[in-house]
Formats: C-alpha cells, sequence, structure tokens
C-alpha cells in the first residue's frame, strides 16, 4: 500500500509552492503526483508568451519577486528576465524541485479520488495510492473553455498554438479581449497581420483596482505599442457577443446577439480563458452561482481534509488568480494541514512576513485605498 500524509495533485507553481510550504512547516513527507512533466502546461505556451507580472530579485528586503513560490528563490533572478517565457518558468520550476529535494512522481495521471472515512483513496495511472489529506493543485491550461457557442468547434484557441509564427492567415479574428486576446492581437499585429478583436465587453477601458478585472500594464502597454505602431492594422470591437459561427465556402461567418455579421477567409481564434481547475472533481466541492465555495483554510466544505491551491481560489468574492495571489495561502494550507494531522502550531512567521501566509482578507477584498488612474483610455474603433 503506498500512502501518505498529504499527496499534491499537480506539479505547477500552486503544488510545488504548497509543498514547499509544508516543509518549511515541517510536516510529515508529502508527495506531489504529476500526470505529465513539472511545469509541463507553461512548456506549451506560445514560445512568445510571457508572464504578464513583473519579476525582480527584491526577496533581500521582504519584497518577494513575485513570481515566485517560496520566499527564498527568485524566478528574475534564475532566468536573468523580468517577463519570463513559458519554458523559463518551468525551468524555474524544475530547479526548485531538485534544489529542495521534493518527492515528485511524473507521468502518473490521476484517473480517481475517492474520499474515505480516514482519507482520500487516489487512483492514478500506475496503481492506488492514500492519503489522510490531499491538495487539489491542478492547473487550468489543459482545459480550454471551447464549447461556448454553435459552431466552435471551427475555432482554435490561442492555446493551440506553439508560436504565433505557425498563424498562416493574412487577417485574424479573435474572439475575447483580455489578456490571451490582446498578447494573441499583439504578436499577430506584428507579424503584418490585420486583427480584429470582437470581446463582449470592453476590458482595455476597464479601470479596476482589482488586477484581475482589467489587463495587466504589461499588456496594456503593448496594445498601445501596436495602436500606434500599426494603426491601420488593429480593431477593438467592444460590447459584442458572438452567438454563432458557421462556415460557408471558404469563408467563416460570425454572427452576434446584437445582430452584426462578420465575414471573413479564416476561423475566428478562441481566447476565452479555461475551465475551472476543479473541473475534474466538481462534485467534491460545493458550489453557489458557479463558484466554488471553500472554508477559510482553502477546504472543500463537503469533504475536510481535501483543499485547494490555484488560480480558480475564491475568498469573500475576491479572486486569487495569479501565482502571487494564490501563494498567500500556501503558509495558511499547510497550517491547517499540521494542526490536523500533527496537533500542533507550525512556525510559519516567516512565511507571514513574507507574504506566503495571508489570514487576514481584508487588505485582499477592500480596495478603498486605490489611487485613481490618470491614463489616457484606450479607445473602441468600430
Amino acid at each position: 500500500m503506498s500512502s501518505f500524509s498529504t499527496i499534491i495533485v499537480g506539479a505547477g507553481p500552486a503544488g510545488i509552492g504548497c509543498a514547499l510550504a509544508l516543509d518549511r512547516a515541517e510536516a510529515d513527507a508529502s508527495l506531489i503526483l504529476e500526470a505529465e512533466t513539472i511545469g509541463s502546461s507553461f512548456r506549451r505556451w506560445p514560445k512568445e508568451m510571457r508572464l504578464i507580472t513583473p519579476s525582480f530579485h527584491s526577496n533581500p528586503f521582504f519584497q518577494t519577486d513575485l513570481n515566485a513560490i517560496t520566499p527564498d528563490t527568485s524566478p528574475g533572478d534564475f532566468a536573468r528576465s523580468e517577463h519570463l517565457s513559458g519554458r523559463e518558468y518551468a525551468d524555474y520550476l524544475n530547479t526548485a524541485v531538485d534544489h529542495f529535494g521534493l518527492k515528485v512522481s511524473e507521468n502518473e495521471k490521476l484517473l480517481e479520488l475517492l474520499p474515505q472515512s480516514d482519507g482520500f483513496k487516489l487512483k492514478t495511472s500506475r496503481r492506488t495510492r492514500y492519503a489522510k489529506t490531499v491538495i487539489w493543485a491542478a492547473g487550468e491550461f489543459s482545459h480550454p473553455n471551447r464549447e461556448l457557442f454553435p459552431g466552435s468547434e471551427l475555432c482554435p484557441h490561442t492555446s493551440d498554438f506553439r508560436s504565433w509564427d505557425d498563424y498562416e492567415g493574412e487577417t485574424a479574428t479573435i474572439i475575447g479581449g483580455y489578456e490571451s486576446g490582446i498578447d494573441a492581437a499583439y504578436h499577430l499585429v506584428r507579424r503584418g497581420k490585420k486583427v480584429i478583436v470582437l470581446s463582449s465587453g470592453e476590458p482595455w477601458a476597464v479601470d479596476d483596482p482589482d488586477p484581475s478585472e482589467s489587463l495587466s500594464p504589461f499588456t496594456r502597454a503593448r496594445l498601445l505599442e501596436i495602436l500606434s505602431d500599426y494603426p491601420d492594422r488593429l480593431v477593438l470591437w467592444g460590447n459584442t457577443t458572438i452567438s454563432s459561427v458557421s462556415r460557408l465556402s471558404d469563408s467563416f461567418i460570425m454572427e452576434t446577439e446584437e445582430g452584426e455579421v462578420f465575414d471573413y477567409p479564416s476561423p475566428p481564434l478562441l481566447a476565452t480563458g479555461f475551465h475551472s481547475a476543479l473541473e475534474p472533481i466538481k462534485d467534491l466541492f460545493e458550489w453557489e452561482g458557479g463558484i466554488p465555495q471553500f472554508t477559510e483554510d482553502d477546504e472543500s466544505t463537503l469533504h475536510p481534509g481535501l483543499y485547494y491551491s490555484g488560480p480558480s481560489l475564491v475568498q469573500r468574492n475576491s479572486k486569487f488568480c495569479f501565482i502571487y495571489k494564490f501563494r498567500a495561502r500556501f503558509g495558511v494550507i499547510a497550517r491547517s494541514i499540521v494542526q490536523r494531522l500533527q496537533n500542533r502550531e507550525p512556525d510559519l512567521e516567516d512565511d507571514r512576513r513574507r507574504g506566503f501566509l495571508v489570514d487576514d482578507l481584508e487588505c485582499c477584498t477592500n480596495c478603498e485605498c486605490a489611487v485613481e488612474s490618470e491614463a489616457e483610455p484606450v479607445e473602441t474603433k468600430r
């Protein structure tokens, strides 16, 4: 019988970060299960894609690199890059696993997670394992959101591309105007393509103190760059919801709920994000209005001992969708597991000082201190 105190599902930043927090809490041995290889989702990014949050080695000043998964490492210092590529970030994750000696079982896919009276049974592609507690840290990149409207099966998703050099058309229509949509538009415009971005809202015009609700400064700056350098190559079409896509001879016809029709020779690209990382085990969590519910320790409200770490985390209606957000809960999860299994209070004060144990969520959900931006708005072209 293969048994561990804690099994972590997923060897991305959330899974490895939680394993390292457990180590700092001096918890009993844990195991990370990875369906593919460490950081494999990042290696599938288009080679031009970069982390939108900047990396900088300010750790010695108690300002940990925003993309770090542990207080004593820095992706910026590791890669000598401010905005890392997916491959660079995957290399950082691999190096962290090797340096700290974490136990990772690669190419072992979880097939079924079954709650038991005293823990959990995990059926994998290799064997059956048991754990007293489980941290679900599987990512979202493997679950692109494709099933949106009739004809969406005709549309490639932006995550299907390994490089924007592979795009063959002279024009491109992108459905979705948030980070991945504008990232795709930026690279295609710089390759001489004419691009139209169709978005249900106008995220390029949103000024919101929550970075989950508006374009990141990195993406916004690149958008302004191509609008300035190539004004005739990009059209932003906001407040438009695609209702169907069909193919007619050599054309792709897009109809909108507003009654507009677009006709282009190339299939539109879906920049429509990803399904929740909890999708494979959604029945083990409580949901309200499509939002997963957690205890104050990021635990399932239905099955005690089942924790979640990653971009689908929501606490007090605030999204923890970036690395620097959900890593703030690594220490919270580690503390809860040690209290549950070992009946003691771990010393994680350094995690608290460095932002890896944030249990006062008022600072995350109250943005009254925000200063209004004076930046010029990005106009929609119709």
